[in-house]
C-alpha cells in the first residue's frame, strides 16, 4: 500500500515538498554583513555623531559650527600630531556635496599593542576602578589591562574637557567620545593649517604681557575648581589669533584628592613661568603694560564665543609675576 506521503497531490506542478522548501529558505546576514561605509571612498566614514551615548556628548547648546547631521561624512584630511600615547588627526565633517562643514581634531589614543603613558602609576592615584581586578590588570600592564588604561584616559579627556569648557577655560569644545577616540573642536585656520605652539611663538611685550593674563586667568580657573592640567607647558598651549588655548588634558589631576596634588599643581606653575620669564616677562613689565580692554568673546573661536567675553584677570587688578604664580596658583586652591 503506498504510503501517504506519495498520495499527496500539489496545487501546482513545479511546487516542492515542504521539506525542500526549508531547505533552501535564505537565512538573515549576519549583523556586520553590510559595510557601515559602503559607498564611500577609502578612508571615510559616515557621521558617528548618533554613535556616542548621550553623555558622551559635548556640552549643550552645540555650538552653531559644529555639524550634526547625520547624513554628513567624517574625512580624514591627515595627521595633526603624533605622541607616545595618541595621535591627533584632522577630520572634516561635512554634508555632501557641498552642503555645511567643519574641522575637528579626533584624538585617538593607542590601542593595547602600544606602549601607554610613561608616568601613567602617578597620574592614576586616586583614579582608580572599583573592581580589584580591573585594578590589577592595569598595574600588570597586560593586554586587557592597557586597553582600560587607554579607555579610561580617553574618557578622563572628554570628561575634563567638558568641564573646564562649561567653566569657561579656553578648551577646544568636546565634540563626543567613541571608544579610545576623543573628537574635539580643531584649533586653526579654516584651510586646516594648525595654531601654533606657544613654544613656537615669539612675542613682543606687550603680546607676552596679554599671552600672561590668559593663562592666569585659565590656571586660576583651574585652582579654584580644585584642578591643575597636571603636564603643562608651552607646548600644550596655542596661540591661535591672540587666544590663549589649553590642550592634552587626560592627566588633569584633582589636588585636593590626590596626594601629589599641591606638587602638580607648582609644577604647571614652574614650567610655564620658567618659559615667560625667558621671553623677557617681568614684575616691571606687568606693572608697566596698562590692561587692555576686555576681548569681545573669545577671538579665532568659529561661532564667534558668543556669550562668554569674560574679563581676563589683571584687567583692573594686579596679576601674579612669574615667580609668584606657583603660590598664588596654591592659594586660590586653598592649599597654601
Amino acid at each position: 500500500m503506498p504510503d501517504s506521503a506519495s498520495r499527496r497531490k500539489y496545487r501546482f506542478d513545479d511546487e516542492e515538498p515542504v521539506f525542500a522548501r526549508r531547505q533552501q529558505r535564505r537565512s538573515l546576514p549576519a549583523e556586520d554583513f553590510y559595510d557601515p561605509i559602503d559607498g564611500l571612498p577609502e578612508g571615510d566614514r559616515w557621521s558617528t555623531w548618533d554613535l556616542p551615548a548621550a553623555g558622551d556628548r559635548g556640552p549643550e547648546p552645540y555650538p552653531r559650527w559644529l555639524v550634526t547631521e547625520l547624513a554628513a561624512v567624517d574625512t580624514e584630511l591627515g595627521v595633526l600630531k603624533t605622541g607616545k600615547e595618541a595621535d591627533v588627526y584632522l577630520v572634516r565633517r561635512g554634508v555632501p556635496p557641498s552642503g555645511p562643514s567643519c574641522l575637528l581634531a579626533a584624538k585617538r589614543y593607542r590601542d593595547a599593542g602600544h606602549r601607554m603613558f610613561h608616568r601613567d602609576s602617578a597620574y592614576r592615584e586616586g583614579r582608580r576602578v572599583r573592581q580589584s581586578r580591573d585594578n590589577r590588570a592595569m598595574a600588570k600592564g597586560t593586554a586587557v589591562g592597557r586597553q582600560m588604561i587607554a579607555d579610561q584616559w580617553a574618557r578622563a579627556e572628554f570628561a575634563a574637557l567638558c568641564q573646564l569648557h562649561q567653566a569657561g577655560v579656553p578648551v577646544p569644545y568636546p565634540v563626543q567620545l567613541l571608544g579610545t577616540e576623543v573628537m574635539q573642536e580643531f584649533i586653526g585656520e579654516a584651510d586646516g593649517t594648525a595654531a601654533p605652539r606657544l613654544a613656537e611663538t615669539r612675542p613682543d611685550p606687550a603680546e607676552l604681557v596679554r599671552l600672561w593674563r590668559q593663562l592666569v586667568r585659565s590656571l586660576t580657573t583651574l585652582a579654584g575648581l580644585g584642578l591643575a592640567h597636571g603636564d603643562l607647558s608651552a607646548y600644550n598651549l596655542l596661540v591661535h589669533r591672540g587666544r590663549l588655548v589649553m590642550i592634552d588634558l587626560p592627566q588633569v589631576v584633582d589636588v585636593i584628592a590626590h596626594p601629589r596634588g599641591a606638587e602638580f599643581l607648582d609644577r604647571d606653575a614652574a614650567n610655564v613661568a620658567r618659559w615667560f620669564t625667558a621671553r623677557g616677562l617681568t614684575a616691571d613689565l606687568l606693572n608697566a603694560t596698562p590692561p587692555g580692554h576686555p576681548d569681545p568673546g573669545e577671538p579665532g573661536r568659529p561661532d564667534g564665543g558668543a556669550g562668554r567675553a569674560d574679563p581676563v584677570p589683571g584687567q583692573g587688578a594686579e596679576v601674579p609675576a612669574p615667580e609668584d604664580l606657583g603660590y598664588y596658583l596654591l592659594r586660590e586652591a586653598r592649599l597654601a
